[in-house]
């Protein structure tokens, strides 16, 4: 029965997804780069994302997120890749294997705290599955995590290795289901309902067209910035409040993850770079990397030139020049932190374990604020 569940409410997303209201569907842009034609991860050409989203009961609010890098053997055609703890309260797989060899081997798995396990089984599964891989014997799983106990009965880990399969082999290009879906079922952001974002930059010409895409996993506090507009503080929902205005006060642990990716001819090195300066954008966002937050930053480079085939016996990749690296920093900045901003602004409030509720983004209030601004 829970299976016939997850599927309809894969269904019921990819319907819904042009419903979702954007922070760019309220006419406020943020950036100097263009997006791409979905202002997703998935603008960048072969990259699909694909959600399992569970929902039940008053106990049920978890899910799985997906992020398929490339529609080849990714085993086979590894991706360059680098992984860059912001701060490393967090339970993510593969990063020492990653550090060393500067490749992943498999999709992007994100899920709950708890699920890790089984989304390794569920990528272990699929990975030896794959037409090819008949003689693998080690497979670097790729997993990232947030804690979704507040609104989900964590510690029943009602996510499967089967639901990490379907996750897979349901992803698609195109538009992304944002908000209270996959992985972000249950999550919260600055204390307001978090959950799956995206958005994407192209560089003009000058910088060779490439484009930076970024999904976000969100579940974590600090003071909400958005366009330099303290929402979080003029809205009166922000960390340290107790301190500040003897009231009471949010907790700014949590985690996010982040996963950022190019099709730039980059390898591990500046990649790393890269994630590194995903952190930026999510300093932007008012995020603080408290000390309880596991912020981690998977970046890889999807350009097809420089994927990883280790039946050849040499490695020769095409580089840009560190020079040439600016402009995708700045991309990897705006897009993350519009992906935070995404991820507010679609999620909807939700009641669960508990008769928890967790309200959403008062999006009204804060599109007059940032338009105030604007005007002045």
């Amino acid at each position: 029965m829970k299976k016939i569940i997850v599927f309809v409410y894969i269904i019921t997303l990819s319907v819904n997804i042009l419903a979702q209201q954007r922070l760019r569907d309220y006419g406020i842009e943020t950036g100097i780069f263009k997006t791409g034609k979905n202002n997703a991860v998935t603008d960048v050409a072969g990259v699909k994302v694909g959600h399992v989203t569970l929902i039940e009961g008053n106990d049920i609010r978890t899910g799985v997120t997906a992020i398929i890098p490339h529609e080849e053997n990714i085993f086979q055609k590894k991706c360059p890749a680098a992984i860059y703890a912001g701060n490393g309260f967090g339970k993510i797989t593969g990063y020492t294997q990653v550090c060393e060899l500067g490749n992943i081997e498999t999709p992007i798995i994100l899920t709950n705290t708890l699920s890790v396990a089984q989304a390794i089984e569920g990528l272990v599964t699929y990975t030896l599955s794959q037409e090819g891989n008949e003689n693998v014997k080690s497979v670097n799983s790729i997993v990232g995590e947030t804690n979704d106990s507040g609104l989900n009965d964590i510690r029943k880990r009602y996510v499967t290795s089967q639901h990490v399969i379907d996750a897979i082999t349901n992803a698609r290009d195109g538009a992304v289901a944002e908000g209270n879906v996959g992985a972000g079922t249950g999550t919260r952001c600055f204390g307001y309902k978090g959950g799956i974002g995206t958005s994407s930059r192209v560089l003009p010409a000058a910088y060779g067209s490439y484009t930076v895409g970024v999904l976000v996993q969100s579940n974590f506090g600090g003071i909400l910035e958005i366009n330099g507009v303290h929402a979080g503080k003029k809205l009166g929902q922000y960390s340290f409040k107790d301190a500040v205005e003897k009231d009471n006060s949010l907790n700014p642990d949590g985690s996010c993850m982040i996963v950022v990716i190019t099709d730039a001819p980059v390898d591990a090195r500046n990649l790393e770079r890269m994630a590194k300066r995903a952190m930026l954008g999510l300093a932007k966002t008012g995020g603080i990397a408290s000390n309880g937050s596991g912020d981690y930053v998977i970046a890889l480079s999807v350009c097809r030139e420089n994927l990883i085939d280790e039946q050849t016996k040499y490695y020769t990749p095409v580089l840009l020049h560190n020079d040439a690296m600016s402009a995708l920093f700045e991309a990897a900045i705006e897009a993350t932190a519009e992906a935070i901003w995404n991820s507010l602004f679609t999620a909807r409030t939700m009641t669960g374990f508990n008769g928890m509720e967790v309200k959403s983004l008062p999006v009204d209030k804060v599109v007059e604020m940032l338009k105030n601004a604007d005007s002045k």
